[in-house]
């Protein structure tokens, strides 16, 4: 049996993962990771990445189905047709040249990538069914990064018409109809994308209100559009099977059946701890979860763990944040994870962003809040881009004005993220972020004009 000696060890190339290895590479130290499938983990391969490039897709047929004929534009086009095998082949053009892309970064920092299925002899010992045979590896350190999967229903497993959301990717034909299982944001993410395409879809929410971890002010723009779109949307529903191209609901104790060519469930992921060995460490668990301290070091010495194997929020960056900590740690630098605010971005239409806290949360820790929103429908790009829905929110103590939280619903506000999470690292308050100037004509002005309402005097509201 071959053997590899090493001083890092990182078991999946996730986001989380092939960070953590690049910058352990950058660092100098003696790095091995190892992948079972492709680079990139779910979030690049079969996740992230492939369903922004569907919803990218999907937004613009929709848009130029809706300039067919004279319009407000004055733009005139044909009627467009849509060839899903090619918008597929294009999405995968992209996604294997990322894969690529991160093998390369690999191979630049000098790290050894070993192909195949890891399982734990003990904390510091994996061995690896590669295609040439097994590969031992020994580590001083190992980095626990293997991610999570799709969870199926008892009522509903995955195979035939119904689909895990890795399916729903792959599809060569756009479904007549599709019921999504689960109104969190990937099914919405897809069944609007779907929706677009020229599917009817239904989503089957089992709470009282779609994107329940979003506060109903931020989901109220969202419905509006899904009603428009012509998505039919089914809350305190309860999935109980399939059959005969139907969907069997329960909706207050009255069952329906809804057609549906396809099923999409998408009721949340659960963390990969089973098939790989982890018996043999006798980890602390959070539930399903493994337990991590500020340091995302485990209860067993030398084992650190990242990324959604370790619980909420589930999100690729916040996998790739504690990835480049624990590199720097391993490499004998001084980190802790002490993050005031992981963003949180739902590509809906309109797309949501949040960082921190919203009112009703800040209310229940105890603090005093001063509240400022403002409306799109006062933006001057928003208008020029007939993009009106939507708002900027922006949540500060009462006493001190310093900033609890930033949130905001509307098309493209995926990209204010980054500054309402700076904010927050930064210790901003209203002040800060009203006296600093926003350049004008962008949405970003929603953000300053959010902090002077909350300051009492807005200039545009």
């Amino acid at each position: 049996m071959k053997e590899i000696v090493c001083k890092l060890l990182v078991i999946g190339a996730g986001p989380g993962g092939y960070i953590c290895a690049i910058r352990a590479g950058q660092l100098g130290v003696d790095t091995v990771i190892v992948e079972k499938t492709k680079a990139g983990g779910t979030c690049l391969n079969v996740g992230c990445i492939p369903s922004k490039a569907l919803i990218h897709a999907a937004e613009e047929f929709d848009r130029l189905r809706h300039m067919a004929g004279l319009n407000a534009l004055g733009i005139t086009v044909e009627a467009p047709r849509l060839d899903l095998a090619q918008t597929v082949r294009w999405k995968d053009g992209i996604v294997g040249r990322l894969n690529s892309g991160v093998l390369g970064l690999l191979r630049k920092a000098k790290v050894k990538i070993v192909h195949g299925a890891a399982r734990f002899r003990d904390g510091k010992t994996v061995e690896v069914e590669t295609e040439t045979g097994t590969q031992l590896i020994r580590a001083e350190t190992v980095v626990i990064a293997t991610g999570s999967e799709p969870v199926d229903l008892p009522a509903l497993p995955f195979g035939g018409a119904v689909l895990s959301s890795t399916g729903a990717l792959s599809l060569q034909e756009v479904p007549k109809s599709l019921a999504v299982v689960g109104g969190g944001y990937i099914g919405l993410e897809l069944g609007t994308a779907f929706a677009k395409l020229g599917a009817r879809v239904t989503v089957v929410e089992a709470m009282a209100q779609i994107l329940p971890q979003y506060d109903a002010e931020l989901v109220k723009p969202v419905a509006k559009r899904l009603g428009e779109l012509g998505v039919r949307v089914l809350t305190g529903a309860k999935a109980k099977g399939y059959s005969g191209e139907a969907l069997a609901v329960e909706i207050a104790g009255k069952e329906e059946r809804i057609a549906a060519d396809k099923v999409l469930v998408t009721v949340g992921r659960r963390p990969r701890t089973e098939g790989w060995g982890l018996e043999e460490l006798d980890l602390d668990r959070a539930g399903r979860f493994i337990r991590i301290d500020e340091h995302c070091r485990t209860s067993m010495r030398g084992v650190y763990a990242i990324g959604d194997v370790t619980g909420e929020p589930m999100l690729a960056h916040r996998a790739m944040a504690q990835g480049e900590m624990v590199a720097e740690i391993v490499a004998g630098r001084k980190r802790i994870w002490d993050k005031r605010a992981i963003p949180a971005v739902c590509f809906t239409d309109p797309e949501i962003v949040t960082a921190g806290l919203s009112p009703d949360e800040a209310r229940a820790q105890g603090y005093e809040v001063r509240v400022g929103l403002f409306p799109f429908s006062a933006n001057g790009r928003a208008m020029t881009t007939q993009s009106e829905d939507g708002f900027v929110r922006a949540v500060a103590r009462a006493d001190t004005n310093l900033v609890l939280g930033l949130q905001a619903v509307g098309a493209g506000v995926s990209e204010l993220s980054s500054a309402f999470s700076l904010a927050l690292e930064m210790g901003a308050r209203l002040e800060d972020i009203a006296g600093t100037i926003h350049a004008h004509p962008t949405r970003s002005e929603g953000l300053q004009e959010g902090a002077l309402k909350a300051l009492g005097h807005a200039l545009h509201i």
